[in-house]
């Protein structure tokens, strides 16, 4: 049943998008408009026994009578992607309303779009967005393969195709995706926006500062966290400031974990520190920061932290809880 903070909505459409990519289009269960969004906006999905993952939106964000989702198919899955591919057109799913972590930017006067394989979803959402505005952008889309590339049709169709460059590894020479070229030459006003598997934003991300392209021009969203060393780990305890309890948090526990079993309520959504739903303010010292949702700078303030994967560099972290 849907609660004030989630809705029903029906899968009206299912289709094959590309190798191990399923598109879904979602209606609400009783016909009415969904509810407003703006380019780069992700939803959360309830899959059941507690399974929630957040999915981009794709579609033109002027479209109320649906919401547009592209599915990869993870052979690593955690349970979110097998749960979304075993559902069929019918089906009745609970999502939370929209939400953007990853907006364009409005005072920028050119976009670069650069996406990878399933990247492309929240990229698709903007294309349309600034093309609808008439703004200034180009996007460069990189995958495996033709047969690996979602949304071949509806890019190739769109009035805006001719600022769209594909670029496949199986390909020839000609068609390959110039990173160094494509971020040689940062500009005030050019804001960069990359989406998609974690070593191809890595690339991107660090060509791009070593080119010189300032913090506040690059825009970014990962899909999943990256693989942490916890070897070292220790035991370590949060004081709730508004309380004063004290909760251990012992080294095999997130804080996100100890935090539910004292039975303190925090939301927490995708537990890799990719989504900011559990962002806590820090009061009093060091997280040791192991998201991938904050900038670099973000992090350096230690003013805030992800409970769901990152933890204290000291004994004692202070939290505005």
């Amino acid at each position: 049943m849907a609660t004030v903070d989630t809705l029903q909505v029906r899968i009206a459409r299912r289709e094959t998008e590309a190798e191990g990519i399923a598109g879904f289009e979602l209606g609400s269960a009783d016909g009415t408009p969904l509810p407003a969004f703006t380019a780069g906006s992700h939803i959360d999905v309830m899959l059941g026994d507690g399974l929630i993952r957040q999915y981009s939106l794709c579609g033109h964000p002027a479209d109320r009578s649906r919401y547009r989702l592209g599915v990869l198919l993870d052979p690593a899955s955690r349970g979110g992607s097998r749960a979304m591919h075993a559902l069929a057109e019918g089906a009745t799913l609970t999502i939370r309303p929209p939400r953007n972590h990853f907006e364009l930017a409005a005072d920028a006067r050119s976009h670069l779009l650069l996406a990878g394989g399933i990247g492309v979803t929240p990229l698709l959402c903007m294309a349309e967005q600034l093309a609808a505005d008439g703004a200034d952008f180009t996007m460069h889309y990189c995958t495996r393969s033709p047969a690996r590339t979602a949304f071949r049709s509806r890019l190739a169709n769109a009035a805006w195709a001719g600022r769209v460059s594909l670029h496949h590894d199986d390909g020839d020479a000609a068609q390959a995706f110039d990173m160094k070229q494509v971020l040689a030459r940062p500009e005030a006003g050019i804001h960069l926006y990359v989406c998609g598997p974690k070593g191809f934003m890595d690339a991107v991300l660090a060509t791009a500062r070593g080119q010189g392209w300032p913090e506040a021009q690059i825009h970014y969203e990962f899909f999943a966290g990256a693989p942490v060393q916890t070897d070292a780990d220790t035991d370590f305890e949060v004081k709730l400031a508004k309380s004063g309890r004290v909760v251990p948090v012992r080294r095999d526990q997130t804080v996100a974990q100890a935090l539910a079993a004292a039975g303190v309520e925090l939301p927490v959504s995708c537990e890799q520190g990719v989504c900011g739903t559990c962002l806590t303010r820090v009061i009093d010292g060091t997280p040791d920061h192991r998201d991938m949702y904050m900038t670099p700078a973000e992090q350096a303030k230690n003013d805030q932290f992800t409970p769901c994967c990152s933890r204290s560099r000291g004994p004692l972290l202070v939290i505005d809880l």
